[in-house]
């Protein structure tokens, strides 16, 4: 059998904040209003028991938005023609949404139906947002082996627990995916902080670029997986953001025995005026070894609520007149994986294992080479190549080390790193730490 590679999506984490908007003293400013960039072209989201639309599933009080029914494009075309379906774009790695107002009834909870890409979800509102319900991207808890607890959008997998002879438990995914340990438990997954025995805290405190939690490792002899990383999720708004319900990404908790806890995930609100004296969490999950907690940044021009948010946020006031930052600069730094084992990575990777086939086949060997590509990213970087096998054994990792300056102006970097590979499906994915 050969190994089969799935390239999750890029992650790059840097030691310096990306500026966040851009600020400009406003004289005799009146509106408590910023610039979003949202043509309203996906309508109005008004979410009741009630609601119809193609993209959503009611059921009871459970509103579930279908993230896979987007449209492929890039996030700022006109959506007028599948109006509220969203767009995704695979370049930016997420499924936009241009509202003209939305609000979230009480007694409601919406979550999501991951895109294929498992991208994240970004919310860029002309208008106001009002959430007395509940908006959901946790990830799931544990699930019995062989399967993997799925993330919410923008996060990453649980690692399996035990099934059978040859089919053992593995790490969880995602750059602070937790190990199986000890052949009978998992740690938690790491995020915003660093859980035990696992890897560093990644990300940005800006949340620019926008990511979510990672998984747990899975119990190693009561075939239980750990939980999955909480989701991610942009919320900006040209008007107020109101949260007299909860936004929650939390990260998924073991359902049962010793698997881990995935860890929280992102929430980033820009908005004029914050209101509201709700609850935003991004709270790691239980299990024998606890997820983390996620990351959230609150951007506003003023705040006429108090909403209790854990753990505590970033908080950036915004000056009259601001324009949201949706993306990083065009000039900021990039990562790719190139190529594994001289066979090329697709544009827009995906991490099925199996419902789609591999992104990259490899004969059975060993070991193979990993060539990843940066830009305007300094050669003294660390560029760590992590590879984690769909079960049987824990996640490795290799810095990679500079093969070829490409060009100067801009800065492209080519770099190679060597990792042994097993028989079956691996997730393989790149992250940088900038000095």
């Amino acid at each position: 059998m050969k190994p089969k590679l799935r390239i999750t999506p890029w992650t790059l984490v840097r030691r310096l904040t990306v500026p966040l908007a851009e600020l400009a003293a406003a004289a005799g400013a009146v509106a408590a209003t910023i610039h979003v960039p949202s043509d309203g072209s996906d309508g109005v989201l008004t979410i009741t028991t009630n609601i119809v639309a193609p993209n959503i599933t009611v059921t009871g009080t459970n509103i579930v938005i279908d993230l896979g029914m987007a449209v492929d494009g890039a996030w700022n075309d006109d959506n007028s023609a599948q109006s509220g379906l969203g767009v995704y774009d695979f370049e930016k790695w997420a499924v936009v949404f241009k509202y003209s107002s939305v609000s979230i009834a009480a007694g409601t909870r919406v979550t999501f139906r991951n895109h294929p890409s498992k991208a994240p979800v970004v919310w860029l509102v002309d208008g106001d947002v009002t959430i007395n319900g509940i908006l959901d991207l946790s990830g799931a808890n544990g699930v019995a082996a062989p399967g993997h607890a799925e993330p919410g959008p923008g996060g990453f997998r649980g690692g399996r627990g035990y099934y059978a002879p040859g089919v053992g438990a593995g790490s969880g995914f995602g750059p602070g995916g937790g190990r199986t340990e000890g052949g009978w438990w998992g740690s938690g997954g790491s995020y915003g902080a660093q859980a035990s025995g696992t890897p560093p805290a990644y990300g940005n405190p800006s949340l620019v670029p926008l990511i979510g939690g990672s998984g747990a490792g899975g119990d190693g002899d009561e075939g239980w997986g750990g939980g999955a990383g909480g989701g991610a999720i942009l919320i900006a708004a040209a008007g107020s953001v109101t949260v007299d319900g909860r936004v929650d990404a939390n990260g998924g908790n073991r359902p049962a025995q010793n698997p881990g806890g995935g860890s929280g995930g992102g929430i980033r609100i820009v908005t004029g005026d914050l209101a509201g004296n709700g609850m935003i969490r991004a709270l790691g999950g239980i299990g024998q070894g606890n997820g983390t907690v996620g990351r959230i940044q609150i951007e506003r021009l003023s705040a006429s609520g108090n909403p209790t948010v854990i753990p505590d946020p970033g908080i950036v006031p915004l000056v009259e007149p601001a324009t949201a930052l949706i993306w990083p600069p065009d000039d900021g730094p990039t990562v790719r994986v190139v190529s594994i084992g001289g066979g090329a990575v697709p544009a827009d990777p995906r991490a099925d294992f199996g419902v789609s086939g591999p992104d990259v086949a490899l004969p059975e060997t060993a070991s193979t080479q990993v060539v990843v590509e940066t830009v305007n990213v300094e050669s003294a970087s660390q560029v760590q190549v992590r590879v984690t096998p769909r079960g049987n054994a824990n996640f490795t990792t290799a810095d990679a080390a500079v093969e070829t300056v490409v060009s100067d102006t801009p800065l492209v970097i080519r770099w190679v790193a060597t990792l042994p590979v097993t028989v079956g499906y691996s997730a393989v994915q790149v992250k940088v730490v900038r000095p």
